[in-house]
């Protein structure tokens, strides 16, 4: 799933990079001004687009979930700063058991280009800040590289992309870039099996980012206490982490079409399927990937080195 905004010379090269397993393409336009939506068509004819309901890049996640139709969900960027080409790393740690999967530049022979000093030591004291609050051990919390099983999407409480926008032009909490630390908290408050694996940022290949290092980082710390609140009270009321009620995972096997959760968004979405996506899965088990959980830093090396699409 890529969300976009105004990335037309940049997606030739992200989708040159998709391995090819991948059976379906979400892109979620945020009202791009250039030829976004018309570039990604002729690369990717198969290529489901999505226009988001509101602003953000939250809002765009929340939309491209609600459109997949998949096993698996992975969140890349459209500015070629995150790999496509790792993603069969990410697929190999779920498959093996975990539930939700975020890469990190900073271990598992993680690497960034893009990242300064103060940015790193912002991003070191708000690991820092999780990992007590929660009992975590996450090495990059605010990297937006994950993937996960479809059948969490409800744990993760995302805001109803049908809402509508606030009159005064704010956005809805959760719509911004507080989306990416909203995820990765929500995913350990509800018990999920959370796993990293090492992956290499890169800088954008073209345009400029729309991230603010105080402005954002403060976001960033208030979501944290925020989501510590809103957990403290959900064990308060007695509700039970999302996990215990998991009908479907690596654990139990994959069945055809997942049991639809009471909060789950996604609508029914059977005119965008192109394939039977268990299928899809077997056949990438059938590949017998490595074991990234004990030897991540020796794979990423690997992905390196080998042949580059550009």
């Amino acid at each position: 799933m890529i969300p976009t905004l105004n990335e037309e010379r940049n997606l030739p090269h992200v989708f040159a990079k998709l391995p090819a397993m991948i059976t379906e393409v979400i892109v979620v336009d945020g009202g791009s001004k250039d030829r976004t939506v018309e570039v990604a068509r002729r690369l990717r004819p198969d290529a489901v687009i999505v226009q988001q309901t509101r602003k953000g890049k939250g809002n765009a996640l929340a939309c491209g979930f609600a459109a997949c139709t998949g096993d698996i969900i992975v969140m890349i960027d459209a500015d070629g700063s995150t790999d496509p080409a790792e993603i069969p790393l990410f697929v190999n740690k779920l498959i093996n058991g975990d539930h939700f999967v975020k890469g990190s530049r900073f271990s598992h022979g993680g690497h960034s280009h893009d990242i300064t000093r103060l940015r790193k030591l912002g991003n070191d004291g708000l690991n820092l800040v999780v990992n007590v609050l929660f009992r975590t051990h996450f090495t990059d919390l605010c990297y937006g590289y994950n993937a996960f099983w479809r059948a969490v999407v409800p744990a993760l409480d995302l805001p109803d992309v049908k809402l509508p926008r606030p009159s005064d032009g704010r956005k809805l909490w959760g719509d911004g870039f507080e989306i990416e630390t909203m995820i990765n908290i929500r995913a350990v408050a509800e018990k999920l099996k959370v796993g990293e694996v090492g992956s290499t940022e890169h800088e954008r290949i073209h345009g400029e980012s729309n991230l603010n290092t105080f402005r954002d980082g403060f976001r960033v710390l208030r979501t944290i206490f925020s989501e510590y609140g809103r957990m403290r009270r959900r064990r308060g009321a007695g509700l039970r982490p999302f996990v215990e009620g998991l009908q479907v995972g690596p654990a139990r096997g994959l069945n055809p079409v997942p049991p639809r959760h009471a909060a789950d968004p996604r609508r029914d979405g059977g005119h965008l399927n192109r394939a039977r996506r268990t299928d899809d899965i077997n056949k990438i088990r059938a590949r017998e990937l490595d074991d990234l959980g004990g030897r991540p830093t020796q794979d990423i090396n690997k992905l390196r080195s080998g042949p580059s699409a550009d």
